[in-house]
């Protein structure tokens, strides 16, 4: 399929995945690789403290959007903007929005916003999510990419508006979760991309989360994306003791020891990698992209580059994005 249409055919990419899988890092490789394909990405960070700016070289973000990263390739000129949403800034601009400017002054000052959203549950998350579907339709960005809650508040923060419109059924709040809901379950306007390891809680934490998606939202689900994937390494059948004594190499004791305990973790891990890799497929029928590991600890635009061309190659390759039965 065409990288750029798997993109922008739904505006909205909501990525979700459990803590510790590189939910942020997939987010920032997705914009990316939208930049280098000439499209304008803004990515929407709903918690306020990810390391995405960090990614860019960036200190923070704020409610207001910044530039992280331009590109000018032979798709055209892209770039990635990124701004953080909060509930208390949604709910003010929403207010404003209604010709509520005076109270939402005073709500802001008092300190208000906080005692309604909690008297209210689920109102941050539609708040937040309100905007979102906002942006969307103003057309902000070719592409907009949430960074989602980490995978057990992700169904929470994406079921909130059919939960509000359950207790709400008139006035303007069921209007917002109304146009709320309608964005996530419109498969051409908004598609969940999860995030996991090929390690066995995060495959069986994305499955759950995946059927419980389709099951209570309705959401169109696109390829999952399994980080941090070891390379295979040939030869390592052979003990590399055995393979240095075979060419006449005389090993210390102790790096002996180290080669035998490297090699033995890499075949461990890569029989890991292709059993969760193979369970994944059986238990969900849905695409794989498999991004590589990447050996250094201090992520940057290098490691984004990278990935998002392997990213690309690799959605360039799929027929069509398929979701669960």
């Amino acid at each position: 399929m065409d990288p750029a249409q798997f993109l922008t055919a739904p505006r909205v990419t909501i990525v979700a995945g459990k803590g510790g899988v590189g939910k942020t890092t997939v987010t920032a490789t997705l914009a990316m690789a939208a930049a280098h394909l000439g499209l304008r990405a803004l990515v929407i960070e709903v918690e306020g403290k990810s390391g995405l700016p960090a990614l860019f070289g960036k200190e923070r973000l704020d409610y207001e959007e910044q530039v992280l990263f331009t590109a000018d390739g032979p798709h055209g000129a892209g770039e990635v903007r990124a701004r953080t949403l909060t509930p208390d800034e949604s709910l003010v601009e929403w207010l404003r929005d209604h010709g509520l400017k005076r109270i939402s002054k005073r709500l802001g000052e008092s300190g208000a916003i906080e005692l309604i959203a909690t008297a209210t549950p689920g109102i941050k998350d539609v708040l937040i999510l309100g905007k979102v579907k906002q942006l969307e339709s103003r057309g902000a960005a070719d592409v907009i990419i949430v960074d989602a809650p980490a995978a057990g508040h992700a169904i929470t923060f994406l079921s909130s508006a059919q939960g509000m419109l359950d207790a709400v059924t008139v006035g303007p709040i069921e209007a917002q979760a109304r146009e709320v809901r309608n964005l996530l379950t419109d498969a051409s306007r908004c598609q969940v991309v999860l995030v996991t390891l090929p390690e066995e809680t995060p495959v069986n934490e994305v499955i759950e989360t995946a059927y419980s998606l389709e099951d209570r939202i309705g959401i169109k689900l696109g390829p999952v994306v399994v980080n941090g994937i070891y390379p295979d390494l040939p030869g390592l059948d052979e003990s590399p003791t055995a393979a240095a004594d075979a060419e006449g190499v005389e090993l210390s004791t102790e790096l002996a020891a180290a080669l035998d305990a490297a090699a033995t973790f890499r075949r461990d891990r890569q029989e890991l990698q292709r059993h969760q890799l193979s369970r994944l497929a059986k238990d969900l029928p849905l695409d794989q992209v498999r991004l590589p590991f990447v050996f250094r600890s201090d992520l940057g635009l290098e490691s984004l580059r990278a990935l998002s061309e392997s990213l690309v190659e690799q959605l360039g390759r799929l027929d069509s994005v398929g979701s669960p039965s």
